[in-house]
């Protein structure tokens, strides 16, 4: 394909204001490239963040990382994808040899940071109907009927599985069950804490569960994600909004602190919560994005005496190629519920709603599907 194609996105012009559908021109695939035909993406907490300003990002962009789809398309010298291959976008482009790619850690590689809007100097993915040069998150920009990806961006994944739940494992879930199983490694009967019941939170709780954990307890504000928190195998689940100290509350009712807390929010004062409900020797893991002003108050002397430790996880630590595709065989055998936690589904028009949804917490997971 060496003609430009139209297509429908979801685009955030400016920090706050409302989301636009636009049709644009997509650009065909250069070296190293492909074309995807979108099946499917999660509205995540991610892009939200580009919209409010958490995460700072150049503008207009594309939205959208959390994406599924078809191979329409492939770039000269492109051998390792082939048209109508089934892809996963990854929001980590993984170069495959800089340090952190060599020692297994691509989640940490050096080309996101340089390449996480566009191919630095490259032809623009997207252009508007001015013509004018659109950024893309995370070098995705999936919340399109079509989008133009590096081949370090996409994962190759079984063709039978529903694409309208499969997105979910390229961001939210990965992300999730990666900081219990990756980050953490969590193991049979540890204590386990999650604050935060939403895409990843929830999806936490099932690697906990999956790994073995003897009880894991969600934390949340609102009653209809703590009973799917119940519903993703949560075995206790505290209110926030009902109790005096959540932190008192969490110890008791795990008598005497977690091994592995998760911070699933992305607030620098539930992070010190996670530590705050560790045992002696448990480890909180940050997990949520949070502002990039915010800080987390931490009592050096709990550290010390207890040998407690934070740590962060970003993407669950992931190992895309080798990590996708493990999800995928969790969910096909039963153990990872994904059908559960689409709360509902849109099409690309109604893509300002299901971010308002979003923001406002009606959802554990939307969906907008194309087609």
């Amino acid at each position: 394909m060496s003609q430009p194609v139209q297509a429908r996105a979801a685009v955030c012009r400016a920090v706050d204001g409302p989301i636009t559908v636009e049709t644009l021109t997509v650009k065909p695939p250069g070296p190293g490239e492909v074309m995807l035909r979108l099946s499917a993406c999660g509205v995540c907490h991610s892009d939200l963040s580009i919209v409010t300003g958490t995460i700072r990002g150049a503008l207009p962009m594309v939205l959208g990382h959390e994406g599924a789809g078809v191979i329409e398309a492939v770039g000269p010298g492109v051998t390792e994808f082939a048209v109508g291959d089934t892809v996963l976008s990854s929001f980590i482009s993984m170069c495959g040899r800089c340090r952190y790619c060599a020692t297994g850690r691509p989640q940490l590689c050096d080309q996101p940071a340089t390449a996480a809007l566009a191919a630095p100097g490259a032809e623009p993915r997207f252009r508007d109907a001015r013509g004018e040069g659109m950024q893309v998150f995370a070098g995705c920009g999936v919340m399109a009927e079509v989008a133009t990806l590096s081949t370090d961006s996409v994962v190759k994944v079984p063709g039978d599985v529903p694409m309208d739940k499969a997105c979910l494992i390229s961001c939210g879930v990965m992300t999730g069950v990666g900081a219990a199983f990756n980050t953490a490694k969590v193991s049979p009967g540890d204590i386990t804490v999650v604050f935060g019941c939403g895409g990843v939170g929830l999806s936490a709780i099932q690697g906990c569960r999956i790994a073995g954990a003897g009880m894991i307890v969600a934390v949340d504000t609102l009653d209809f994600k703590l009973q799917m928190a119940r519903d993703m195998g949560a075995t206790h689940v505290v209110n926030a909004r009902t109790v005096d100290n959540v932190v008192k509350a969490v110890l008791a009712m795990t008598g005497g602190g977690a091994d592995f807390a998760f911070e699933c929010v992305g607030v620098g004062d539930i992070v010190a919560q996670a530590v705050g409900v560790l045992a002696k020797g448990g480890t909180a893991v940050a997990v949520g994005v949070a502002g990039a002003k915010d800080t987390a108050a931490v009592r050096p002397a709990l550290m010390t005496f207890g040998e407690r430790t934070l740590t962060g996880s970003y993407f669950g630590s992931a190992r895309p190629r080798e990590d996708f595709p493990r999800l995928i065989g969790l969910y096909r055998n039963g153990q990872l519920k994904l059908d559960e936690m689409v709360t509902r589904t849109y099409g690309i028009e109604e893509a300002p709603q299901a971010f308002d949804d979003l923001a406002q917490g009606r959802n554990a997971r939307g969906v907008i599907v194309f087609g």
